[in-house]
């Protein structure tokens, strides 16, 4: 049985008790620690002893966290865990229920265009008549009502976006005639529409081939370089984007994990945070992640769907077998 890599740093518990450190060494640093080399001082997010629940559970509680600008965070965790909800949480979807998030020293509100989002990656139902630049167009002010009148300066800046993806030689087909990895380029470029300071990133590589996947993955990764973006990406297999992360948050049962990839992507932390026997084994570049199936807690995922919000007990019971994260 294979669990998800997620995230290291301090495991919290759902109740808000103090983590036990490891018997092989300290714990990881605090999450709220100066940021890697390669990030700014500058935090463009922050969140302090955030608190979710949906209905009557609790996602994660006493959650601690700077992104830094260009900072690169992946998000882990087993299904169900509030990977996809923590995005909807900083996009203003939803509520605390403690503690507190803010977005460039601000609390955070909806609809702000400063904060970039990549959703999963869809294809376009056959027949959609929207072209590649009406897409990317979307991201500069969809949010109006009405059709968007023609203008110079619109069309430049959609231009601009186009080569900024690499999507200008298919900027006037139709979205459906797009290969999935030509599609996400075009949500890239919708994403960063708005100048953004913090790009979320849910699950994009989604569906796509091993090449679109890295291609994708570089894309994000050159303009949180360039531009100094913090980026939050969640996804279920971090070896695509492994050599791009600065820090992991890896959720599970109601704790979190915050470190580097090394910290938090080990066999006794991800142990400890399960509450069960977890292998990780790296070959070959690559980390796969291993549950024990006889341990007292077999699935580590518990009975969640692949969604934060819905539930499938036998769907998730065999969600995460044979896989490699």
């Amino acid at each position: 049985m294979s669990v998800p890599t997620d995230i290291p740093e301090r495991a919290h518990p759902a109740d808000g008790s103090a983590p036990e450190l490891s018997a092989e060494g300290p714990a990881p640093q605090s999450s709220i620690g100066a940021p890697p080399k390669a990030a700014s001082l500058e935090s463009v997010l922050s969140l302090r002893d955030a608190t979710l629940r949906l209905g009557d559970r609790t996602l994660w509680s006493g959650l601690d966290l700077d992104v830094h600008a260009g900072e690169f965070i992946a998000v882990l965790g087993a299904n169900g865990s509030g990977k996809t909800s923590l995005l909807k949480v900083i996009l203003g979807q939803h509520r605390l229920e403690s503690g507190s998030v803010d977005f460039l020293g601000e609390p955070v509100a909806r609809g702000n265009r400063r904060i970039g989002y990549i959703p999963q990656q869809k294809l376009a139902d056959e027949g959609t008549p929207l072209r590649a630049r009406d897409l990317v167009g979307l991201g500069l002010d969809g949010e109006r009502w009405g059709v968007s009148w023609p203008s110079k300066r619109r069309n430049q800046r959609i231009d601009d976006l186009l080569d900024a993806v690499g999507a200008a030689p298919y900027s006037k087909v139709p979205i459906s005639l797009l290969s999935g990895g030509e599609q996400q380029r075009l949500r890239v470029g919708q994403a960063l529409a708005g100048d953004p300071r913090l790009l979320l990133c849910d699950e994009p590589l989604l569906s796509l081939d091993l090449p679109n996947q890295r291609a994708v993955s570089e894309l994000i990764d050159r303009h949180r370089r360039e531009r100094q973006l913090g980026v939050l990406f969640v996804t279920h297999d971090v070896n695509p984007v492994l050599d791009l992360v600065d820090r992991v948050l890896y959720l599970a049962g109601g704790r979190f994990r915050i470190g580097t990839p090394d910290q938090v992507l080990r066999s006794e932390v991800l142990s400890e945070l399960y509450d069960s026997p977890v292998d990780v084994i790296r070959t070959r570049g690559r980390i796969v992640v291993v549950g024990t199936a006889d341990a007292p807690h077999a699935h580590p995922d518990g009975p969640h769907s692949l969604h934060d919000e819905h539930h499938d007990p036998h769907h998730a019971a065999e969600s995460h077998e044979g896989r490699a994260w």
